[in-house]
């Protein structure tokens, strides 16, 4: 609900807003956008490597019989 004022907002505000002021909010919201994009494919396109991940390599040691054996004895 929020979301639909503030985009009301926003486009009541722009109204008031000289020729140059409005060509900087756009400039601005490009901006924005163009980093959102370029985080999001940074993002997809990182693959875990347990070679270069030390806390990957990590991951599960504590699966192992006797060690989570006697965590559960001492709690």
């Amino acid at each position: 609900m929020a979301h639909l004022y503030n985009k009301k907002k926003l486009m009541e505000d722009l109204d008031k807003l000289p020729g140059y002021a409005i060509q900087e909010i756009l400039d601005f919201a490009e901006f924005i956008t163009s980093r959102r994009v370029k985080t999001e494919k940074k993002i997809k396109g990182k693959k875990l490597d347990p070679k270069k991940d030390p806390i990957l390599k990590l991951m599960g040691i504590v699966d192992i019989e006797p060690f989570s054996d006697k965590i559960d004895q001492e709690l």
